[in-house]
């Protein structure tokens, strides 16, 4: 049987170039067009928000920004955006900033440059997510899809060692879960399998010396590689189960996914041994997770969900949100006995394999 799949690439323009991101933001919002432009930005990356956007003539920066978009912050913003006649937004920072710029997007059609200051991804992606009630729910929708993306390491610069580890490790999530996630393809798996390898080169790098730019640059690219696969393949199980965690007990989201990413691995791989071989070969060994295993170790990753704020108590009722959640099409059926050991070995910290 010859080789069938279905596949969609999203439209996006890609500007990358350590130092330039001052003078691309500029560029694009003259060649946009836009009049009134509200830069979104978190109390801690506002002060780069503000340094890269002195060129521009910006009609404010809104510095309201809390992890997993929680409703009542995203109708904030969308007011403020309508009050003040708002036509461009330009997020500068991670995945809940890049986050809340999408909740604008998604009801009020505004176009987003995103200037992304870690490795989330949420960028290069349609994927929006919202919380409420300790509920996140997360969705599809062009509208919330950055016009542009400026990637520039050095704005990565100001993220400390310990959250550019977990973050490249939120990006080699998206990548492994891109292998057998619903919509997967060979074009988002060899996405995935060459964002695996960049990551796995320049993370060691930038974790040995955090100013290294070379390394910097490598993970930033590794980071984009595995958005666009995500984007492609669609959520799978490990970030059905990220996400039910961050929404309900308010987790941080790239740890969470550094430490739940080897449970998932080993659950999956022995069902899908092309997915493992390919993920195995990304990172240069024998065996998939033996490759995970050995990056983290030398990045001396998080370990435990126990650490991040989740109790032992809390598991039975973290295996009932998500089961529902996981997709038919998981490599590995997920019943509520295998999820419950998986889930408990996450929090103890139990290295699986």
């Amino acid at each position: 049987m010859g080789l069938t799949f279905e596949h969609t690439t999203l439209g996006q323009r890609v500007l990358f170039g350590t130092g330039n991101a001052a003078e691309h933001l500029a560029g694009e919002i003259e060649r946009l067009g836009a009049r009134k432009v509200m830069v979104i930005a978190s109390v801690r990356e506002r002060p780069e928000a503000e340094r890269i956007t002195a060129g521009i003539d910006a009609a404010l920066i809104h510095d309201d920004v809390a992890p997993h978009v929680p409703i009542e912050k995203a109708e904030i913003a969308r007011n403020t955006a309508i009050r003040n006649d708002i036509d461009l937004l330009v997020s500068v920072g991670g995945g809940s900033t890049t986050g809340l710029a999408k909740a604008i997007a998604l009801t009020t059609g505004l176009p987003i440059i995103a200037v992304p200051i870690t490795y989330a991804g949420s960028e290069a992606t349609n994927v929006w997510g919202l919380t409420e009630s300790s509920r996140k729910t997360t969705g599809v929708d062009d509208r919330v899809l950055p016009v542009t993306v400026i990637y520039d390491a050095a704005l990565t610069l100001s993220l400390p060692k310990d959250l550019s580890v977990a973050s490249g490790l939120n990006a080699l999530a998206h990548c492994i879960d891109s292998m057998w996630a619903p919509r997967t393809d060979p074009i988002n798996q060899a996405l995935a399998a060459e964002g695996i390898r960049a990551l796995n080169n320049g993370l060691p790098v930038i974790s040995s010396n955090p100013n290294d730019l070379p390394g910097r640059e490598r993970v930033l690219y590794g980071a984009y590689l595995s958005a666009v696969a995500f984007a492609s393949a669609g959520s799978g199980m490990h970030h059905k189960i990220c996400h039910v965690l961050g929404g309900r007990w308010n987790m941080p989201h790239a740890q969470t996914h550094a430490v739940v990413l080897p449970h998932v691995l080993a659950f999956n791989a022995p069902a899908a041994t092309g997915a493992a071989h390919r993920i195995a070969a990304a990172f240069s060994t024998e065996n998939a997770l033996e490759g995970l295993n050995t990056l983290r170790h030398t990045l001396g990753a998080p370990t435990a969900l126990k650490d991040l704020g989740l109790a032992k108590e809390n598991i039975n009722e973290a295996v009932q949100l998500i089961l529902p959640a996981i997709p038919a099409s998981n490599p590995r059926p997920v019943t509520e006995e295998n999820l419950t050991v998986l889930l408990t070995a996450a929090h103890a910290g139990t290295s699986p394999g």
